[in-house]
């Protein structure tokens, strides 16, 4: 009877090893969004950086934005009407258009610098073509910190000005 229970203990032992080695072998989505917000005052400037992170000089509005980030660092977005806000700050010439010709992304993680010391990180994609029209697509693998907690993905200027981040 002994022997039994053993052999039961044993296979259920070996079930639960192979099911977390297969959970860990999975790449899942840490963060899926189908929401952008456009930089709006007064996170315009350095003034109310989030993360580290400046606000674009000027108020931005978005159309659109989906994408998603993974465990292993695979981030895809595509937004569509990224471009200057209409509003009084901005001049009428650069409303509804976007004249930055390259937009970047950052992803911002919470993560630790020590096992008792918080800290942020953020990585920095290539830089990806936008239109005049504010579309855009990029697909990059990023090497993220580990833990990557609460991520927030901007799309930023080249420099790496936000003029669209995750939220609502």
């Amino acid at each position: 009877m002994n022997r039994l229970i053993w052999t039961g203990i044993c296979a259920l032992a070996a079930g639960c090893i192979a099911s977390t080695a297969t959970a860990a072998g999975r790449d899942d989505k840490i963060l899926e969004f189908d929401t952008m917000v456009g930089v709006p005052l007064p996170y315009t400037g350095p003034t109310n950086a989030i993360r580290g992170v400046n606000g674009g000089g000027l108020p931005w509005t978005i159309a659109g934005a989906e994408g998603d980030l993974t465990a292993s660092g695979k981030l895809e977005i595509r937004v569509t009407g990224l471009v200057f806000a209409d509003d009084s700050i901005v001049p009428e010439n650069i409303r509804g258009k976007n004249t930055v010709p390259n937009f970047r992304a950052i992803v911002s993680c919470l993560s630790r610098s020590s096992p008792t010391s918080a800290s942020t990180v953020n990585v920095v994609t290539a830089p990806f073509p936008a239109s005049a029209t504010g579309d855009a697509y990029i697909e990059a693998q990023l090497e993220l910190p580990q833990p990557c907690i609460a991520p927030i993905i901007f799309v930023t200027s080249p420099t790496g000005a936000w003029f669209a981040a995750t939220g609502m």
